[in-house]
């Protein structure tokens, strides 16, 4: 343990409830372990914190007087913890999480924490603290003799530093048993902002406690889809540990801008063959589908008032009528919605129903933008980087360069109004421009250069919805009737360019007719909101689908990206 002989040392561990138990004077002729802790000569501790709960408050007060006999310059300090299961990894986690960010940790103490006592989870817990930050803390292990026949109450301690290279096993078993057992929104944090730990924080114990609606507000690209399948992962890991068995089947996501006029009914509710013309065949729905399991939709504010009226009955009431059907069918799912308006003025506009938005909002998260969280930005290049890379090509950028990238990035120049997806298409430039795997100045300033650009460009050019006009009413709509709203045509095109500059080079862009690059433009936009290429390719060919004999959706959309050399993958 690298400390300074001026600072205090403090422990932290669960009360043994079996191996430090006893309550008659036997007990003091054999190991225990918080006791053994204050039986080294060498290990001087000025501070014992000891968590247990209410239930073992005898034994506490045991082991805290039996510390002051052997001991007596040690404060032990004890933390009530109210487990509701000590092998349930998100209930552990979660509990030790809100113990560790309430904690005074002071710079003046070296802090140990005690692995030894504890569940098995509890174990694993505390290594995944430590190793993540967020307890500041060596580990110490104690163990009895080796010798079972004598009678040693002192046993042996060893001190782990998880810095240290030795523990690369250690550390890989942990790892192992993590990604077997158990997974929680925190431990795939990585984030220095105090306030977004506390919202993950919060939303995991929403997610592995309650059933209730939960909805993501927050601007475009703040990163709610992949939010929301994390919690679904989160829910489906909490139902297996203690159900047995898988009781969320499934996750479906839809991203409401894109349902459209009359097809919106259909694609969420389903309908039944003849409902309408062209409905040859009948159709399930996405409500349908996501029985038993997790509904996710996305920008929830689009849907229409016809559509929101059908879903509040279908929450409240577990049933639906598909259209042009007179048998309701019964689902039963879980619904978490996002969304980058602000719902409680869509309400006052009268553009949602105040009685949806009740019902959505027993859980409301707002999520901050990359702008709120400026300081996790470092670690986030360094996700990108590792993330498209691969084993025989990592990138990285020259010192020079990655500190000219982070200044402008946490600079006021720099306004990320895509957030995270800018952030990401930044990488995927820099890492794809680069003449080697190093990112070095000139590649660095020419991506400031493109970034300051596109930030220029009208707000109604420059988000990621920026061509993907809505036909419900909005306000913010280009209007044929309206002509001092409506995008003129140069404007339109000069939009278009700065998107397609993002994928493809100058001289490739002097070979595409005008017409295309607003149509590719288009369909890039659409790719970018759909979570694979089957959904873009049903949105895009969603009227001329049934006109063929074997529509493949998918195919036709990457055979058309690739008369531009795009692929789907590399749009994201």
């Amino acid at each position: 343990m690298n400390s300074d002989s001026n600072n205090k040392t403090a422990v932290i561990g669960f009360l043994g409830t079996t191996l430090d138990n006893g309550f008659n004077d036997k007990r003091w002729q054999r190991w225990r372990p918080t006791v053994s802790l204050g039986l080294h000569d060498e290990l001087l501790v000025d501070e014992l914190h000891i968590l247990y709960s209410k239930r073992d408050k005898r034994l506490f007060k045991i082991i805290k007087d039996d510390m002051a006999k052997v001991s007596p310059n040690t404060t032990v300090i004890g933390h009530h913890v109210a487990l509701i299961s000590p092998w349930d990894f998100a209930d552990v986690y979660a509990e030790l999480y809100d113990f560790a960010a309430g904690f005074d940790f002071q710079d003046s103490t070296d802090y140990l924490l005690h692995l030894t006592t504890g569940t098995h989870v509890a174990q694993i817990c505390w290594f995944l603290l430590v190793e993540a930050g967020f307890i500041p803390a060596d580990l110490i292990q104690t163990s009895p003799c080796p010798r079972p026949d004598q009678a040693d109450p002192q046993g042996r301690y060893q001190v782990i530093d998880l810095d240290v290279s030795r523990y690369d096993g250690l550390r890989a078993r942990f790892e192992a048993e993590k990604q077997q057992h158990w997974q929680t929104l925190q431990a795939n944090l990585v984030t220095q902002n105090a306030a977004y730990q506390k919202l993950i924080s919060d939303i995991e114990k929403v997610a592995t406690r309650s059933t209730a609606p939960i909805l993501l507000m927050g601007a475009t690209g703040a990163g709610k889809s992949q939010l929301a399948g994390q919690i679904y992962a989160l829910k489906k890991a909490k139902a297996n540990s203690t159900q047995g068995k898988n009781t969320l089947e499934k996750f479906v996501e839809v991203n409401c801008a894109t349902l459209r006029g009359d097809t919106a009914m259909s694609v969420l509710f389903g309908h039944v063959k003849g409902a309408f013309t062209g409905a040859a065949t009948s159709r399930d729905g996405l409500l349908k589908s996501a029985d038993g399991g997790l509904l996710f939709l996305d920008e929830i504010g689009e849907l229409g008032l016809d559509e929101q009226a059908m879903l509040l009955t279908a929450l409240e009431e577990q049933r639906f009528y598909p259209l042009g059907s007179d048998a309701p069918i019964s689902v039963s799912f879980q619904l978490m919605a996002g969304t980058n308006k602000d719902l409680r003025q869509a309400v006052a506009n009268g553009e949602f129903r105040a009685d949806l938005f009740a019902r959505l909002n027993t859980w409301t998260f707002f999520l901050p933008s990359l702008k709120d969280r400026l300081e996790d930005l470092p670690a986030n290049i360094d996700y990108e980087l590792a993330r498209l890379g691969s084993e025989q090509q990592h990138y990285r950028f020259a010192p020079e360069a990655r500190q000219r990238y982070e200044s402008f990035a946490m600079s006021q120049d720099a306004t990320w109004q895509g957030n995270f997806r800018d952030l990401t298409a930044s990488m995927i430039r820099l890492t794809t421009l680069a003449e080697s795997k190093v990112i070095r100045n000139d590649d660095v300033q020419a991506e400031i250069d493109r970034l300051t650009h596109l930030w220029e460009l009208p707000d109604s050019l420059s988000g990621s919805n920026s061509l993907i006009n809505d036909n419900k009413g909005n306000k913010n709509s280009p209007s044929d009737n309206n002509p001092d709203t409506s995008l003129d045509s140069e404007t339109v095109e000069q939009g278009s360019h700065n998107i397609l500059r993002r994928y493809l080079d100058e001289d490739m862009l002097t070979t595409i007719d005008p017409f295309d690059v607003v149509q590719l433009a288009y369909v890039i936009e659409i790719c970018i909101n759909h979570k694979n290429q089957a959904a873009a390719g049903r949105y895009l060919y969603a009227n001329s689908r049934d006109k063929l004999k074997s529509p493949n959706d998918s195919d036709r959309l990457r055979k058309y990206l690739m008369k531009f050399g795009l692929r789907f993958d590399g749009l994201k």
